[in-house]
């Protein structure tokens, strides 16, 4: 029986557009440019840090992100940047009795913007806070420490198979694929994702109105 429900958060929770545009005006190319090297690394499975490189050969990202916030011109989060579902479907969830964990790749920084945020949900974490990132067995591992369940009594929710999908079910946990953003939209109607996610959801507002009426 699922007692928490644990979502990842780039396009899954938050949208992904200002991050990119961020990037682009930092390494002074058209946004466009950037979108376009997104969908072609995510069109070959790669990692989306692999579009930046694409534009400067051996970016070190960490370093670039210390130099943008060095300059002023690092991360920024705001209500806009949330997706309008993600309230409501996470306190639809709390009231539910369903514990609400927020966990993905994300920065120590972004960690402190979403907190500014106050969400709906019971704890929230990072990938920069805990030193381990997504696909790495680690990651869940502390998924399931802060979920306070066992694995099996665990949804992990989220928009890309490689990282969010087949890394969680290996875990142990109970995956629910989101169709949105590049990756969600991507391989929404793979065969591989359709085997790997216990739910294939279209919105928050569906996973939370088919979580809550099983209740």
């Amino acid at each position: 029986m699922i007692r928490t429900v644990a979502f990842d958060i780039g396009e899954t929770l938050v949208s992904d557009t200002r991050i990119w545009a961020m990037w682009a005006d930092w390494l002074d190319v058209p946004p466009h440019t950037v979108s376009a090297l997104m969908g072609a690394v995510v069109a070959r499975g790669q990692d989306n840090a692999d579009a930046l490189r694409l534009i400067r050969p051996g970016l070190d990202v960490a370093a670039e992100q210390a130099a943008m916030e060095a300059a002023g011109r690092g991360e920024r989060l705001d209500e806009g940047d949330l997706y309008p579902d993600v309230r409501p479907a996470l306190a639809a969830l709390r009231a539910a009795g369903y514990r609400v964990v927020v966990a993905g790749n994300q920065t120590a920084r972004a960690a402190e913007l979403l907190r500014a945020l106050d969400l709906p949900a019971d704890v929230l974490a990072t990938s920069g806070e805990w030193g381990v990132a997504k696909p790495d067995p680690a990651f869940f591992a502390q998924v399931v420490g802060i979920a306070e369940c066992e694995p099996q009594d665990i949804l992990y929710v989220g928009d890309h198979p490689a990282n969010d999908l087949y890394p969680a079910a290996a875990a142990g946990l109970s995956t629910a694929h989101l169709r949105r953003g590049p990756w969600g939209h991507l391989w929404a109607d793979d065969p591989d994702t359709a085997l790997a996610a216990d739910l294939r959801v279209g919105s928050l507002t569906e996973l939370a109105d088919r979580l809550t009426s099983r209740v």
